[in-house]
């Protein structure tokens, strides 16, 4: 079995895809959005981190991050972060026996999918990519129908329109 490395890249900024451990459970996410939002304030509190874009689906997450100048441990604040949200849920999920034996619990995959941004192109593709997944996923007609998303933020800074992506296509390799 060959080991998988990541790379660390200091002040970076990354699109990251993280899945939860059953996707059967379609609405874990949103029917705990209050907590996952909780999560990612713990942690930013401890790790400052800047997030670009995110959107929340019912079974998984995109986000873009950026990291301080000088750090480069993405590693640590998603571990933080699905820990805190896991341990914030009644227990209850099924467990697998190495899970069960490491103490962990079943509510996220063990890994994410990670991308550094190499440059503005590449950041706006994805925070494109990021907004247009519940369209994509057919959760939505229109993206701006979308609650869980930055999208509106972005609106509100003008960066789009409250129309924007409407005939959109981003088909980016993602992790999904």
């Amino acid at each position: 079995m060959s080991e998988y490395h990541r790379l660390y890249i200091p002040g970076a900024s990354w699109f990251f895809t993280v899945v939860v451990a059953d996707r059967k459970k379609r609405s874990l996410l949103l029917d705990n959005i209050a907590t996952l939002r909780q999560a990612f304030r713990y942690v930013k509190q401890r790790h400052p981190f800047n997030i670009d874009a995110v959107v929340v689906l019912p079974d998984h997450l995109h986000c873009m991050w950026t990291l301080p100048e000088g750090d480069s441990d993405f590693s640590t604040r998603w571990n933080l972060l699905k820990g805190h949200f896991s341990r914030s849920l009644e227990e209850g999920e099924r467990v697998i026996n190495s899970r069960s034996k490491r103490g962990e619990r079943g509510i996220w995959q063990r890994r994410f999918w990670e991308h550094m941004i190499r440059d503005q192109v590449d950041f706006n593709q994805h925070v494109d990519y990021i907004h247009w997944n519940p369209v994509k996923h057919g959760y939505v007609a229109k993206v701006s129908d979308w609650p869980y998303s930055s999208f509106h933020r972005y609106v509100k800074a003008g960066i789009y329109s409250e129309n924007w992506g409407h005939a959109g296509d981003f088909e980016l390799e993602t992790g999904e």
